[in-house]
């Protein structure tokens, strides 16, 4: 009964009241929700083809020297300050540690770098890049060239020998921008680093428990490239704009099944969103449906916060699959701006009921107005048509990476996607073609 009573509410909302204002907002939440800036107009193609990036703090009204101030401020929060998640060993290398669960995650490292790349700070990417090889990358055995997915940071201790497919996606893609921005001869040969997982990743067809990152009948991102995971994903590991990258970069002959590589997760994402919230679940079967493990990956929750980012950064860069993606930032920024544009709660069912079981995260087990997902909501604003888009902007230049109110805090996630969210908003995270300075 009360699911049906919250049915219910949910298509009043979405019908004419948003939560969180003071009066009715007929339609889509927009059309008593003005701005003196009128409607957010996305632009028609992406940056591949014209080899621009918006600056959406600019249009917003913000100056670009404060713009700066914010960029390097976050930067140097999360790689420099007191609070900071990277931390240097010796006098060439470098690790991003997760504070909260006292490891390092190849998803760490690997944001890192391309946090280091897309700023040209190659040192920091070499000592990161070193780190990462010498202490996460098998050498050898059946995994070879995969990565050791949590590792003791002091030590260098595998917590597990296993991978998580987003740590390979990413690095690949991070060594690539590297080569292209670089070169391969000051160093590091970024392009073999690359083309070494990705020819280990061809390699892999199951023996000795380990397969190929991307399942090749359905040509998706496996949860996990080992029998256990080969045959289902996570939404936030559907990045089609890095496997166009790999298309155009890696020059290993398979081009066109990288293409259909970001294609299908154009059209997974279709599949895998809700069609009122935008809301997906944090796994997956290749179907889009549901994978549920218990109490884990059957709701939106922490891993599902990127696919707002995820999906703005493709059509940022490739503007590929443009009237999907426009709607989909609509559906999901009048759900999120429903809740209350400074209250909405990180964790929901993908209908946008609340779930009756919290995931936990540093020992906190509740519900919060998390930085992580105000940033990549307001990274949407990338392909946003609305007024409401505006909102999620302004929402993101005011937030703090700071402790909660109950003494939460987590510079790493938060961190990450907040810079991550800076970075996107003005104009910042971008293809790294061949010898741009």
């Amino acid at each position: 009964m009360k699911k049906n009573i919250y049915s219910f509410v949910l298509a009043f909302v979405f019908s004419g009241w948003c939560f969180g204002q003071s009066k009715p907002v007929t339609g889509d939440c927009n059309k008593e929700v003005k701005d003196r800036r009128g409607k957010m107009i996305p632009w028609e193609k992406g940056a591949w083809k014209t080899g621009k990036y918006r600056n959406v703090f600019l249009e917003a009204g913000y100056s670009q020297a404060d713009i700066d101030a914010k960029l390097a401020k976050a930067y140097y929060d999360v790689f420099e300050g007191p609070e900071r998640v990277y931390f240097e060993v010796g006098d060439s290398m470098g690790y991003v540690s997760d504070l909260k669960n006292h490891d390092a995650r190849t998803e760490g490292l690997s944001y890192g770098m391309m946090v280091a790349v897309q700023l040209n700070k190659k040192e920091v990417f070499d000592r990161l890049w070193r780190w990462t090889k010498k202490h996460m990358q098998h050498q050898g055995g059946a995994r070879d060239a995969y990565f050791a997915w949590s590792v003791e940071p002091k030590t260098g201790k595998h917590n597990s020998e296993g991978s998580a497919s987003d740590g390979e996606l990413y690095f690949v893609t991070d060594l690539l921008f590297a080569s292209n921005r670089w070169g391969n001869d000051t160093g590091i040969n970024y392009y073999a680093e690359a083309r070494r997982i990705l020819d280990a990743m061809w390699s892999k067809d199951g023996t000795g428990n380990v397969t190929n990152v991307l399942n090749k009948e359905h040509k998706q991102i496996t949860f996990v490239p080992d029998n256990y995971g080969y045959n289902w994903t996570d939404p936030s590991y559907h990045l089609p704009a890095f496997f166009e990258i790999w298309a155009e970069y890696a020059k290993d002959g398979r081009e066109q099944f990288y293409r259909d590589c970001a294609d299908t997760a154009r059209v997974f994402l279709h599949r895998a969103c809700h069609p009122v919230t935008g809301l997906n679940t944090d796994y997956t079967e290749f179907s889009g449906v549901p994978k549920i493990r218990g109490r884990i990956g059957d709701a939106f929750r922490y891993d599902s916060w990127r696919v707002p980012m995820n999906i703005a950064m493709d059509y940022s860069w490739y503007a590929k699959d443009k009237k999907w993606q426009r709607d989909y930032g609509k559906r999901i920024q009048n759900f999120l701006f429903s809740r209350g544009i400074d209250a909405f709660e990180d964790q929901f069912n993908a209908d946008g009921t609340l779930p009756t079981w919290i995931l936990q995260a540093g020992g906190y087990q509740k519900l919060r107005h998390s930085l992580g997902l105000v940033s990549t909501s307001a990274a949407a604003s990338l392909m946003g048509t609305q007024y409401i888009s505006w909102k999620f902007v302004d929402s993101m230049w005011n937030a703090k990476l700071e402790p909660y109110s109950d003494g939460y805090f987590d510079p790493y996630y938060d961190g990450l996607l907040y810079l991550f969210g800076v970075m996107h908003l003005s104009g910042n995270y971008r293809i790294i073609t061949p010898g741009i300075n």
